[in-house]
């Protein structure tokens, strides 16, 4: 093996999963600059690397450096303190500053802010301000460096130190060291594996009880991804057996102390049997089985509880002075005033809606579910009922407000939201109104269908909207279908398609693939709904870049904002990642034309932050994919980065009009959204959607799925794939029916 120092100039490339990497690096006595491929995820710009390994010649890219083993050492040179320290690592430096600073103190630089940092403040424009933000980012970077060596040492890779040195500062290595498992717990983005293989590095026992603790809590939170609210006692001693190569009979007394310590909860109300007809016992975290029956009592306790407004009293009244059980409002009124027509169900779900205390209203595109929810606004205002308007994304809730012209919140900001404290609406402050009306409610999950029915009061109304041959929730339970199954509460489904609705190829073949017919894909020049043969994965990429960028906009005078892809899957070709990069590529590369007076149009690079491998810059479309109460940002939730800034290492992203700000070490929340998943699309609708459907994806080629991505367009919709795809996903039925208990407990 060879050994070379050297000083990474750029990062041509990067691969989060894997670690590869391809560095382009500065070497002395090499006057072009060098480069480096390998295992380099953690090298930043202006690293000092010495690296072993050896040169090979590749037919395509010439002459390169296999890195086999590295290491990161300061700089030496006046030239590598100046790129080291310019390169964005230190808060408060960037290259302007670091020209600056190097040429006061040349190499003595690292001295000089370790041991006099208040010597700064000779270099003009450094006040005592910015010294103090330098001296806590070189302490942080310092400490994060040593939890970096200590993860190396254990073979693991080191990007998670910044959010290891986050969580537990200081102590981090001795938290580490002590319990590496706390960091599953703890750190969002770090799973069990990691946890594991530092304490396998550790010398932890493969069977000791702090293991197979993690491991089996573990199963249950990866099963509740699936959306899975409890799992069964075999099954899941069964599963956590085998993540943990452990014996079933030492998981299985695990599982038994956690439920005698109420880590677990065992449910023993409920009788569930298998296909054998055996007697199963489900097993829960407490989270889930809290929320469930708290779900199921809450809701119970609400429809029969009498409303406490006008519209209520009266018509309970008048039944009652009449013994006519079916009077309701006045249709015909209600018609005159809004200027609408309702047909004999939705005229129905108004009458319902008027003496309901809990109801469900669901149906498919264009069967006038939001004509039908006007109608019911419209009886409540004329009798002077305070209305809450809610959806559980923004982009829903957007769509809510525009269509009845009242606010309507997301639920996390109408039960305000305020960490670390939580949800302020609740049993003690509950939301004040007469009805709560709540949009795309196949949406919610367990947790936060809890929480929301926590804050409505006794004598308030809850009716839920929602299309339940969508998706389910991203999160566990099956809430909206599950209520519905439990005949417990009036629901009204819309079937009819209305004339206008009929006119849109979308509408109906979302309405014929929903029955199990193959989609009209005639296209033609007046049709709102397209299909692009393609059979290779590789040639679709291009295909649908072109789409995005030129073909679409120039036809339908839109943006390329405006469109959006959504593809089944995250992973292969045509999978959001791959695609993501295509398209930033193609929409905002990394150098922009500027207009400057005397020097006409000048090229220069855009402002970029690189995380995790991926260049987040100026003007790139993302996705938050967490739910962030601090910045009041929600997974699904789209925005611009508006503003990017090298020195801090911040940038802030535009949602929906509020700048949220973020720094480098929060970017793994955020990922590009040029093209997302079909799963995280729910709720959102789009003027222009590309949908590829091929069979890379066949794994996720469900109905349900593709159901829900063409309901997203409202203008156009292009699908590009195969036949067979298309085919295979509207005859594939067979979705995973997820572990609940809610509809037993209502009923």
């Amino acid at each position: 093996m060879q050994k070379i120092r050297c000083v990474v100039e750029r990062i041509t490339y990067q691969n989060p999963e894997n670690g590869y990497s391809v560095l382009k690096c500065r070497v002395k006595d090499y006057s072009d600059l060098i480069p480096v491929i390998g295992n380099l995820i953690d090298a930043n710009v202006g690293s000092v690397l010495i690296i072993e390994g050896n040169w090979k010649v590749d037919a395509k890219y010439g002459r390169q450096f296999v890195a086999e083993n590295w290491e990161e050492t300061l700089p030496a040179t006046v030239y590598g303190v100046e790129k080291y320290l310019g390169s964005g690592l230190i808060k408060g430096v960037g290259p302007k500053f670091a020209k600056k600073i190097v040429q006061r103190f040349g190499v003595d630089t690292f001295v000089v802010i370790e041991d006099n940092i208040e010597l700064l403040v000779e270099i003009e424009g450094i006040g005592k301000k910015r010294i103090q933000m330098i001296a806590e980012s070189w302490e942080k970077q310092k400490e994060v460096k040593n939890i970096m060596l200590f993860l190396q040492e254990h073979q693991v890779t080191t990007s998670y130190a910044a959010k290891i040195y986050k969580q537990y500062g200081n102590d981090s290595i001795a938290v580490m060291k002590e319990n590496p498992y706390r960091l599953a717990d703890d750190i969002w983005g770090i799973g069990f594996k990691t946890a594991d293989q530092i304490a396998m590095k550790l010398g932890f026992d493969k069977e000791s009880f702090v293991r197979l603790r993690s491991g089996i809590m573990y199963t249950l939170s990866e099963l509740s991804n699936e959306g899975h609210v409890y799992l069964e006692r075999k099954q899941l001693t069964e599963k956590a057996s085998e993540l943990l190569e452990a014996e079933e009979d030492k998981v299985f007394i695990t599982v038994d102390h956690m439920i005698r310590e109420n880590e677990l909860i065992l449910e023993k109300e409920i009788i569930r049997t298998d296909e054998e007809g055996n007697t199963v016992s489900p097993v829960y975290l407490p989270p889930f089985y809290y929320a469930e029956v708290g779900v199921a009592g809450k809701l119970k306790k609400l429809a029969s509880s009498p409303a406490g407004d006008r519209l209520y009293t009266k018509l309970m009244e008048a039944r009652r002075n009449t013994g006519n059980n079916e009077l309701s409002v006045d249709i015909d009124a209600i018609q005159k005033k809004t200027g609408m027509e309702y047909d004999e169900i939705q005229a129905d779900a108004i009458r319902q809606a008027a003496t309901a205390k809990v109801m469900v209203l669901t149906g498919g595109p264009g069967t006038g579910k939001t004509t039908t929810t006007h109608g019911i606004i419209s009886a409540y205002r004329a009798y002077g009922l305070r209305i809450l308007l809610a959806a559980p994304t923004g982009r829903a809730a957007k769509r809510m407000t525009e269509a009845t012209g009242l606010e309507a919140k997301t639920i996390h900001r109408l039960l305000e939201c305020k960490p670390p404290d939580g949800y302020q609406k609740n049993e003690e402050n509950p939301l004040e109104g007469d009805v709560l009306i709540v949009d795309e409610c196949s949406m919610i999950d367990i947790i936060l269908m809890n929480s929301l029915l926590k804050a409505i009061p006794p004598t308030m109304r809850l009716i839920m909207v929602g299309d339940i041959d969508q998706l389910p929730s991203v999160g566990a339970g099956n809430v909206l279908r599950d209520i519905i199954d439990s005949d417990v509460f009036p629901v009204v489904r819309l079937t009819r398609i209305f004339r206008q609705a009929q006119t849109s190829r979308i509408i109906m073949n979302a309405h014929r693939i929903n029955e199990g017919k193959m989609p009209d894909i005639s296209n033609g020049k007046n049709a709102d709904f397209f299909f692009m043969e393609n059979e290779e994965a590789e040639d679709a990429v291009p295909k649908i870049v072109e789409l995005v960028k030129t073909k679409l906009p120039n036809y339908y005078h839109v943006n390329p904002s405006d469109i959006q892809v959504l593809t089944p899957m995250q992973r292969s070709v045509v999978g959001a990642a791959n695609l993501n990069l295509a398209l930033q590529e193609a929409l905002n590369p990394p150098e922009q034309d500027i207009f400057m007076r005397g020097r006409g149009k000048v090229t220069m690079p855009k402002e970029c932050l690189r995380h995790s491998g991926y260049a987040y810059r100026t003007d790139d479309k993302v996705m938050q994919i967490k739910n962030n109460y601090d910045k009041e940002v929600f997974n699904g939730d789209i925005g611009i980065i508006e503003s990017v800034n090298e020195t801090d290492r911040t940038l802030k992203v535009n949602f929906d009009g509020r700048s949220i700000e973020y720094d480098i070490t929060e970017l793994d929340e955020l990922v590009h959204a040029y093209a997302t998943t079909i799963h995280k699309a729910q709720g959102s609708e789009y003027p222009i959607v590309v949908m590829p459907i091929m069979m890379n994806h066949y794994m996720m080629l469900q109905r349900n799925l593709i159901y829900t991505g063409i309901t997203r367009a409202k203008k156009a919709l292009v699908i590009i794939g195969t036949k067979k795809a298309l085919s295979y996903a509207v005859h594939n039925v067979t979705v995973t029916k997820r572990n609940t208990l809610l509809r037993e407990r209502l009923v």
